[in-house]
């Protein structure tokens, strides 16, 4: 596998419970979505899931130590 590829898998970790988080948090604090939570809730899952190796694998290289020797 390449580095991108490596990195990307160990981002989807951190990157697919931050997504998920803030769409749980935005459905459960807007009282208006809260009563159509059990609705709403299974869709974040799906969109956290759909999000996640794209968010990935465009961080992915933007991760990488840039070594600028001046």
């Amino acid at each position: 596998m390449k580095t991108r590829s490596h990195m990307t898998l160990m981002l989807s970790f951190m990157v697919n419970a931050v997504i998920f988080g803030t769409g749980a948090i935005i459905v459960l604090s807007i009282e208006s979505l809260r009563a159509y939570a059990p609705y709403l809730l299974p869709a974040v899952i799906v969109a956290a899931f759909i999000a996640t190796p794209i968010v990935s694998w465009w961080m992915a290289p933007r991760l990488r130590l840039q070594n600028n020797s001046d």
